[in-house]
């Protein structure tokens, strides 16, 4: 077996022309827009001409939830895109791009792993197409004319204290997170306390992934409330027209990334909203654009399924018209272990009554998901140091939860690894018994909603807001927002907020910290706990590793 990084497969990748793999999916080379020979736009006129066509069948890939041990929900949607295409299936895979932010900080790139990875692997962890730099330019440019127009005579009458527009950069940086600007006299404006998130928990990412064409994307974003009057009514994006300036900026961005497997399957590649703090789905043209062009299309979503499968029913889902015909759910048996109480450490050695013990975080989100309408497979991704009476012990156990595990080595072996589960997923798909529903009904009262979540997602006993956030809920049904779903901001380490609690936790309170309105994204953010919009980096960060060789090959990417 071979024990080549994850950089080193993809440098040897032997990639077709990007033309090649568009016309895999009956993409004329003129409705390519290239990005040197291994990546490329599919133009908005291609996408538009779409429209009559059949929609391919939509699995979605998700996780328990994820530990240092790791799961590999990327490196199964790629391995299970590849193994329907093995088995003759027309087959695309739909992934969110890297954000800057975790490949120097400490999660690394989003490209796969192993034999079951998207190339170019170094530019999609980095600059990639540029979409992510337009998305933070879009959103600053917002930023300067709210202050530009209270420097010039404020005709809006925005309240300066109100203002609740923050400014975002592409990079975990804990120092942005509170901050004053404008000190410095009369020439630099009126002083105010504000602060930077991650571009990736953008409202401007959420509208471009959430947006149907271009003219959607503007009515979004003049749709965003960027500041309050004092008489407390709302300022939006279209007042102090930055809505068609937006959107320029975001044209090409808008379009959505082709790339290809190491196998040379069709991957599109696009958005990044974080799963922890944002909807944490890749874009929904690119999904739709898929489902027109591909029988099966493999997308995922973020984090475990308590954050990334809900989100992807109950925002993306919802919003897009989308529904699911599987299901799957990635486990690794070292974090089941992990689950179960073991240190990182000992995870080596054969330990059946750990991997049990952890097994009911699985059985949670099995029922979770299920509890949408939804078949569900789980994907065990084969760590070398597995055995078999541990692979068999969470077949066992995922038997009892009324579905099936089945053992996957795609890592290893790229699509051989993955022949029986693409079997197993393209067999369920095909057969209609999805019945897909999202938990809630959109005229819930947005409090409820919460409850809603942290109830029977989270299993939790009750949810801790104190009365200026139930006023403020309130306040923005009041204002016709009730109807949108609500986005929860929490750790992706736990179903409580609490990340250090492993394995179906029940009886916890979820604490609400604060609420946010995205009226252009369409959808109301709830932070809970301690959960931050803007990470900081690890006392060791990727970054540190990172550099070029002297061959002028990049270095310590992964």
């Amino acid at each position: 077996m071979s024990h080549k990084s994850d950089i080193e497969i993809a440098r040897e990748a032997n990639k077709k022309p990007i033309q090649e793999i568009g016309a895999r999916l009956e993409i004329p080379s003129e409705s390519l827009l290239p990005y040197g020979h291994d990546k490329a736009k599919v133009s908005q006129d291609f996408i538009g001409s779409l429209g009559g066509r059949k929609d391919g069948k939509l699995i979605l890939v998700t996780a328990i939830n994820p530990t240092p041990a790791g799961e590999g929900k990327t490196t199964t949607t790629v391995g299970l895109g590849d193994g329907l295409n093995r088995i003759g299936k027309k087959a695309a895979i739909c992934i969110r791009e890297a954000s800057l932010g975790p490949c120097f900080g400490m999660k690394g790139g989003a490209a796969g792993g192993g034999y079951a990875q998207v190339v170019p692997m170094e530019e999609m962890n980095l600059h990639f197409t540029g979409d992510f730099h337009a998305i933070t330019s879009a959103h600053n440019l917002l930023s300067a004319l709210i202050d530009n127009h209270i420097y010039w005579g404020n005709e809006l009458g925005i309240d300066e204290r109100r203002v609740t527009w923050r400014r975002v950069v592409d990079m975990n940086d804990r120092a942005l997170r509170d901050m004053v600007t404008s000190l410095g006299g009369v020439a630099n404006g009126f002083p105010r306390q504000t602060g930077f998130d991650i571009t990736v928990a953008s409202e401007v990412m959420a509208c471009l992934c959430l947006a149907n064409d271009l003219g959607d994307l503007q009515r979004r974003l003049g749709n965003i409330i960027v500041a309050y009057t004092r008489t407390r009514d709302p300022i939006y994006a279209r007042d102090l027209k930055a809505d068609g300036a937006m959107t320029v900026l975001l044209k090409d961005a808008m379009q959505p990334n082709l790339v290809q497997t190491l196998e040379n399957n069709p991957a599109f590649v696009h958005g990044g909203p974080f799963a922890n703090i944002a909807h944490g789905c890749n874009s929904v043209i690119a999904t739709k654009t898929a489902l027109k062009l591909a029988d099966y299309v493999v997308t995922e979503a973020g984090f475990g399924a308590d954050l990334g499968a809900e989100k992807f029913m109950n925002i993306k889902c919802r919003k897009a018209g989308l529904s699911p015909d599987a299901v799957v759910i990635v486990a690794t048996i070292r974090a089941l272990k992990m689950n179960g109480g073991v240190a990182r450490k000992d995870l080596g050695p054969e330990n059946v009554e750990a991997v049990q013990a952890g097994c009911p975080n699985l059985g949670r989100h099995i029922a979770n998901v299920k509890s949408f309408g939804v078949p569900v497979v789980v994907a065990i991704n084969h760590f070398v140091t597995d055995t078999e009476a541990e692979v068999d012990a969470v077949k066992a156990f995922v038997e009892t939860q009324g579905a099936e595990a089945i053992l996957c080595r795609h890592w290893e072996l790229g699509s051989e690894g993955t022949e029986e589960l693409a079997t197993r997923v393209a067999e369920i798909a095909d057969s209609g018994v999805s019945q897909f529903a999202p938990l809630y009904e959109d005229d819930m009262p947005l409090f409820e909603k919460i409850e809603t979540i942290a109830k029977r997602i989270y299993h939790a006993s009750e949810v801790l807001a104190d009365k200026k956030i139930r006023d403020q809920l309130r306040q923005w049904e009041e204002q016709g927002y009730g109807t949108l779903p609500v986005c929860m901001a929490k750790t992706q380490y736990s179903f409580s907020t609490d990340p250090n609690l492993r394995g179906a936790p029940t009886g916890h309170g979820v604490p609400i910290r604060e609420v946010r309105l995205s009226a252009g994204a369409g959808f109301i953010v709830a932070i809970c706990g301690e959960i931050m919009t803007m990470p900081g980096l690890p006392r060791v960060p990727a970054a540190e590793a990172i550099m070029l060789n002297d061959a002028g090959d990049v270095e310590g990417l992964f």
